[in-house]
């Protein structure tokens, strides 16, 4: 007989059934007739008989022997994490990494999982059914952080439907995917809340924690693992999620997965789940076996568990450090671990472990077809990445205000503004020229400034999910800014227009529509290329402050070099190098070139004795140190520039997605 949780309304009940028919699947409860599908249930139950079952996970052994970690520190020595654990997890278990803060737990999971942040150094034997741990291990198995990271304007269907795309096999049909999609939805209790945003937009219902925390489950059962990891999958739940998510959990075990789970002062229905319990202390195993076991071994050494309390809280309590008793704390600890290495629990595990070797050792068969079954995976194309990455962030774009019509609204009033304050000063006389120069200055630095600060905070922003999933193999580096700077792309060519438009109409400025048009050309331009150099400076130092603290000075030094403050040929030679990186100088001197090539008509006032008189276009531009012939070699110099500061920013991006 087993226990068969399932979901009646709001809560949870259990029935038993025969072992042939176990079924752990979580049902919700819904009223809705079939005339209240919409486009996303893609999936009736007679297309799913039709198909048949789902095709069923590989078991998964994992078994480590004598496995130590270091981490380096920033002076380039190692710091011992984990001591020499040994262990083994099989289908069908459940085991739980416990101990107190600092005992390794989480350091000896994430090198299970193959998932090692860089800096770590893994010594010791890792076996995943008979094979060592390669980047296959993305695949075969599924890894459950403890904080949930997810971006959080997308609806449930949205959020898998993009991961589902990103993590399944590329030759995985769509219905198939869908198929999934819509198991995992069920299963999870997530059907109800499908198009229920996860977070972020203030004033709409988004997910609660529970949800969230089965949302992050399913989202790495997409690929159906036979391995699961659980970085404390109760931490921020209420009793009653937490038990849910257990239910979760012991129903994959029963299903025949091998499920490891860290987990801090479970209460004891929680630690009931659970097949086998691991203690950690100071890296070191305390205790690996059953709950019961571990009772009698703390027994044995003095240490009884008082009734009426919780038996995981006392075994942490005995293997924690005691404030102002370090040392006496430290020797207690070294002892409970020197007896359990000498212990019949510690020998049986080493005899199982050994065993396992032994056959890995004696039947190459196996691990050939291990190694045969892990090469047939085949990840998706990078273009179908990019399209669903860019669909992602389009989402983002669409749904927040900020970046949509908050910012078009504050172009329109600062271009009103701009456009009223240079109406009807733009003639062909000699002040004029300083309006007409003036009015394109701020085209220049309207589609320069604003936009090049608005994405300092971008990055950095997504850096921890980024690196996630990165460290989770579902795309590189180049493909996420690509995809992030393609879905900006949208409001980098409306913005530029609108403001160039407002301005360069109300100012009255040189009526032509290839002056107009080409102008509008170099905003977009002009704008692109500080988004880019944004980027850089963003992906570079990795925070606002410190990215802001560079920027400001790189920004004088830009305008300093842009024509219109000093000319350009007076400059001292070690800082008139500066313009050659200015794209305000290379914009300029192009629009300024619009405006005045070809001009013959610029009148002076004959009773100003001793002023200076230009009456031609050419006159103008000389006067600023700029040549009418340098149209196209400007253009070409944005060009290069908008796609250095790009590359510049994915080199950035790799070295701090690496070197995190």
């Amino acid at each position: 007989m087993s226990v068969n949780p399932k979901l009646n309304g709001d809560r949870l009940s259990f029935t038993t059934e025969p072992p042939a028919e176990e079924n752990y699947e979580m049902i919700p409860h819904s009223s809705k007739s079939k005339d209240s599908r919409s486009k996303y249930d893609l999936l009736f139950p007679e297309i799913e008989e039709v198909l048949g079952p789902a095709p069923t996970f590989r078991p998964c052994t994992l078994v480590w022997r004598d496995v130590t970690v270091h981490t380096k520190l920033k002076d380039g020595k190692l710091k011992r994490l984990v001591n020499n654990v040994s262990g083994i997890a099989k289908p069908g278990t459940m085991t739980a990494l416990m101990g107190p803060s600092g005992a390794g737990k989480t350091t000896l999971m994430t090198a299970l999982a193959h998932r090692n942040p860089v800096g770590t150094v893994v010594d010791g034997d890792i076996l995943m059914n008979g094979t060592q741990l390669g980047e296959f291990m993305h695949q075969e198995s599924g890894y459950m952080h403890q904080d949930d990271l997810f971006v959080d304007n997308l609806t449930v269907i949205e959020h898998l439907t993009i991961m589902a795309r990103l993590r399944m096999d590329g030759r995985t049909s769509s219905l198939a995917r869908k198929r999934r999609v819509n198991q995992l939805l069920r299963q999870l209790s997530l059907y109800g809340s499908r198009f229920t945003l996860i977070g972020g937009l203030d004033g709409r219902k988004t997910l609660s924690g529970g949800e969230r925390k089965r949302l992050a489950f399913a989202t790495e059962l997409l690929t159906d693992p036979g391995l699961l990891f659980c970085d404390e999958p109760t931490t921020g739940l209420d009793s009653s999620s937490a038990h849910q998510m257990m239910t979760l959990l012991r129903a994959s075990a029963a299903q025949g997965k091998t499920v490891i789970c860290t987990i801090h002062q479970p209460n004891t229905e929680l630690m009931a789940q659970f097949h086998k319990l691991v203690l950690l202390a100071e890296g070191r195993v305390a205790f690996a076996g059953t709950a019961t076991q571990a009772l009698s071994f703390f027994k044995s050494l003095g240490y009884t568990c008082p009734l009426m309390y919780n038996p995981t809280d006392y075994f942490i309590k005995v293997l924690s450090l005691t404030p102002g008793s370090e040392s006496a704390s430290r020797q207690a600890i070294k002892s409970v671990c020197d007896r359990f290495a000498v212990s019949d629990a510690a020998k049986e595990l080493d005899m199982e472990i050994h065993f396992e070797f032994h056959l890995v050792d004696n039947e190459d068969s196996t691990r050939s077809m291990n190694q045969e079954t892990h090469d047939t995976f085949e990840p998706p194309f990078f273009l179908t990445k990019l399209w669903w990455l860019i669909y992602r962030y389009l989402l983002i774009v669409i749904r927040d205000p900020r970046v949509q019509c908050v910012r078009i609204l504050q172009k329109l009033a600062i271009a009103l503004t701009a456009g009223m304050c240079f109406m009807g000063t733009a003639r062909l006389t000699q002040s004029g020229i300083q309006d007409v120069q003036g009015a394109l200055f701020i085209i220049i630095a309207e589609n320069t400034f604003s936009p090049m600060y608005s994405v300092l905070h971008m990055f950095p922003e997504e850096f921890p999910l980024l690196n996630r999933e990165l460290k989770a193999g579902l795309y590189s580096a180049p493909i996420y800014y690509t995809a992030r700077m393609v879905a900006l792309l949208p409001g980098l060519l409306i913005e530029p227009t609108l403001f160039t438009l407002v301005v360069y109409w109300i100012a009255g400025l040189r009526g032509s529509l290839y002056a107009f048009s080409f102008t509008v050309f170099l905003a977009i331009l002009v704008l692109n290329v500080a988004i880019a150099c944004g980027s850089f400076f963003s992906c570079a130092f990795g925070s606002m402050p410190v990215a802001i603290a560079y920027l400001v000075p790189f920004d004088y030094a830009l305008m300093m070099t842009s024509g219109l403050f000093i000319k350009l040929s007076s400059m001292p030679k070690y800082v008139s190098w500066i313009r050659h990186l200015s794209w305000l100088m290379y914009s300029n001197e192009a629009m300024s070139i619009l405006q005045w090539d070809g001009v013959q008509n610029i009148t002076c006032v004959s009773d100003e004795m001793g002023m200076p008189c230009l009456s031609t276009g050419e006159e103008v531009l000389t006067t600023y140190d700029f040549a009418s012939n340098n149209l196209w070699t400007d253009v070409l110099a944005l060009f290069i520039l908008y796609l250095a500061f790009h590359s510049l920013a994915v080199l950035a991006l790799r070295h701090r997605t690496r070197r995190k």
